[in-house]
């Protein structure tokens, strides 16, 4: 599907590798990626649920030079509930606090997405809702010693144990709670690229 592309390159700044599999799996190929590590920090004033698209967008704006026929793409996932972020875990503990308290909870799964090129830069986001059944303490050592999610904002990744054995329901985007809301990634980018 490099045709949505309109002839432009596109760059995934990311490290995520489920962000790398959905691009491949949606067709929009190739694409190269180039990362850039900066200070996720942000205001505690800030819209809780404005800090995935802010972040989105610093992440964008790290890169100094874009050439004109490249467009950037960064996308930032934070995990809500009761309006409090819970992002990737300092550790398994923090892990194990997370999953603690989704355990038998609905959340919201935010991830913003920035498309940047030489003269242009565009966010957005998607939002999905997550219930987790409970879960005891040993599942939730099992899982965390299991598939090890010190990576994934929330102590969890959908497309594994926790999301085939313990999820009940989700409202939305799939794609969005892996990291990327590729329905509307692949719409947005292609009137970006028009």
């Amino acid at each position: 599907m490099q045709s949505i592309l309109n002839g432009k390159k596109l760059i995934l700044a990311s490290g995520s590798p489920r962000r790398k599999e959905l691009l491949e799996h949606s067709g929009i190929i190739p694409f190269a990626k180039r990362v850039k590590e900066i200070d996720e920090s942000f205001s505690d004033d800030m819209d809780v649920t404005q800090v995935a698209s802010f972040l989105a967008r610093e992440k964008a704006m790290a890169f100094d030079v874009i050439e004109e026929d490249e467009v950037y793409i960064t996308a930032d996932t934070i995990v809500l509930c009761n309006g409090k972020i819970y992002g990737k875990p300092t550790d398994r503990q923090d892990a194990i606090n997370t999953l603690t308290t989704l355990s038998g909870t609905e959340h919201t799964v935010i991830t913003g997405v920035c498309f940047r090129s030489a003269t242009e830069t565009y966010v957005f986001d998607d939002a999905s809702r997550v219930k987790i059944a409970e879960m005891t303490q040993e599942e939730i050592e099992y899982y965390i010693d299991t598939c090890k999610p010190f990576d994934k904002a929330g102590s969890y990744g959908i497309q594994d144990w926790l999301g085939i054995c313990k999820v009940q329901y989700i409202y939305g985007s799939y794609s969005n709670i892996m990291g990327m809301p590729m329905q509307k990634v692949y719409k947005e980018l292609r009137d970006f690229c028009a």
